[in-house]
């Protein structure tokens, strides 16, 4: 008889405190198997990394007033091919993270034995449905069978796209990729183009700001990507920003898109509850360059007056 023994490397001090989880944490890294255990098959934290348990690591984020999340793998093992997947173990690791206390559960797309995603997290989804708690339900399938057009319904947001790099180039690809799926999205069920690069190093405030703001506007999950023991102010300002985030919870669940292109220069919007619209305008290019809307473009009436605010100035521009 087996167990499947989990070595939690990441801590509450790990950078990837937020990464996969927007909460609190997700825990993942090395794991081993080990023999004989009373509980054949189930998940363990390994003893020396965590000798309290996983439960207890729990008890203390919720403790603080957050949420914790983990990571598994609709597979045989993870990708890092050193801890096991959930695949055929899917009931009893969703008890697993009840009874543990998760709340987030990040479910990876590798080593699935050519099992059809639609099958191994329609099972996952029916267990964490089963486990007695409420666990959101991130699927990461890398988009590769258009996951949002069957998802909804099976996970609370599911990925768009492979994975983004901390470049200009990953970035606005993925936004586009992201975009095509807008209509898909709701409360409940959201498109995950990926987690946040802000604050990496591999593009300039101005790039990660232009990042975070589409990436508010589409309603993905705002998932911290850098190491926030040492993210400058700049870097902390900017994913602190109260406005931008109110766009990405506004409750009516919209996700805005892109609506005008021409060259470079393009238009980006979605409406918001009690009638409002957030809008960004984005240069793509490297230079300056001036960029025109008309209400028409963001679903206005042309002699609509407007309080028109600079989320990023935190001041208005215009007052009706």
């Amino acid at each position: 008889m087996q167990r499947r023994e989990i070595d939690f490397a990441y801590n509450w001090d790990s950078p990837a405190l937020l990464r996969w989880g927007g909460i609190a944490g997700t825990t993942s890294s090395a794991t081993s198997m080990s023999s004989s255990s009373n509980k054949p098959g189930h998940l363990v934290a390994k003893a020396s990394t965590f000798p309290s348990g996983i439960k207890a690591l729990a008890d203390y984020v919720h403790g603080k007033g957050l949420k914790l999340g983990i990571y598994s793998d609709a597979g045989t093992q993870t990708c890092s091919k050193t801890m096991p997947g959930s695949l055929g173990h899917e009931e009893q690791d969703a008890k697993t993270f009840a009874l543990w206390g998760v709340d987030y559960l990040k479910y990876d797309n590798c080593n699935n034995l050519g099992v059809s995603p639609k099958q191994r997290y329609a099972t996952m989804s029916k267990a964490l449905g089963n486990s007695g708690r409420s666990i959101f339900f991130s699927m990461c399938e890398w988009g590769q069978e258009d996951p949002a057009t069957w998802a909804p319904g099976i996970g609370n947001s599911w990925r768009t796209t492979g994975d983004i790099k901390d470049k200009w180039e990953s970035m606005t690809s993925i936004a586009d990729s992201n975009d095509r799926w807008a209509s898909y999205a709701r409360p409940g069920g959201w498109n995950d183009p990926d987690m946040l690069e802000v604050g990496n190093g591999g593009m300039t405030a101005e790039e990660y700001r232009s990042h975070f703001s589409i990436w508010a506007l589409a309603k993905a999950p705002l998932l911290i990507g850098c190491d926030i023991r040492s993210m400058s102010n700049e870097t902390l300002g900017l994913l602190k920003n109260s406005e931008v985030i109110a766009v990405n919870q506004d409750p009516l669940g919209v996700q805005g898109k892109k609506v005008k292109k021409s060259g470079d220069l393009e238009v980006w919007a979605g409406p918001l509850k009690n009638g409002r619209v957030a809008m960004v305008l984005w240069n793509r290019g490297f230079t300056q360059a001036s960029i025109t809307v008309y209400w028409s473009d963001i679903g206005l009436g042309s002699s609509t007056i407007v309080d028109a605010r600079d989320l990023w100035a935190k001041g208005y521009v215009s007052r009706a």
